[in-house]
């Protein structure tokens, strides 16, 4: 499948007009929360990521299984992700991921970023995109018909242009801490200890 980027540059153009808030609940269940982590920990960390980001990548390569073993899995921070796709691509791979069983979302998104240099710069991104869910057990008619879904796509941008409004996100990752009245907002990869530091400093806010 040919992508251009008048087209997606054109949709974003068009969901940043419309008014949203994070926090509303969508009516399609593909568009919910997808989250680890205990609902009642002291810290919820908000990532906004795109597939197609290097700096992503890293985070969750280098950082976000010592985050996930010794943050999320000890009931200190709830994990809330958000799909910011930078370009058609990474549109297309959020879509995908949030049309899988919400199970198989964080496994596959992993996945994504651990392999990104395998199909997101690949000469046919959506051949190899096609074939890495296929592994998660989406058919290839399955995949053409997310592909082509305008009205799940339109909605991811608009979560996105909410993202821009309420938090000024401008790069990725962006990671909202909140534990008290403040939000605390870090733009950019970081190690560990920068991380850890970030939910300390949320606690106290």
């Amino acid at each position: 499948m040919r992508l251009s980027r008048r087209p997606f540059l054109a949709a974003l153009a068009a969901a940043s007009a419309m008014p949203g808030t994070l926090g509303a609940q969508p009516a399609d269940p593909r568009l919910t929360e997808r989250a680890v982590g205990r609902p009642d920990a002291p810290v919820t960390v908000q990532e906004f990521f795109s597939l197609t980001c290097s700096h992503c990548a890293a985070f969750h390569r280098e950082t976000w299984p010592r985050v996930k073993r010794e943050l999320v899995e000890t009931g200190t921070i709830r994990m809330v992700w958000h799909d910011f796709p930078l370009d058609r691509v990474a549109l297309i791979g959020a879509m995908v991921a949030r049309s899988l069983p919400p199970e198989r979302y964080e496994g596959f998104v992993g996945t994504l970023l651990a392999n990104q240099d395998r199909w997101a710069f690949s000469r046919d991104a959506m051949e190899d995109l096609a074939r890495m869910a296929a592994l998660a057990g989406m058919n290839r008619a399955q995949f053409d018909a997310v592909a082509r879904d305008e009205a799940l796509a339109r909605a991811i941008l608009e979560q996105r242009a909410t993202a821009e409004r309420e938090y000024n996100v401008q790069a990725t990752p962006t990671f909202v801490f909140r534990g008290g009245s403040a939000p605390v907002v870090h733009s950019g990869n970081m190690p560990f200890e920068r991380f850890e530091q970030r939910v300390e400093e949320a606690r106290r806010a």
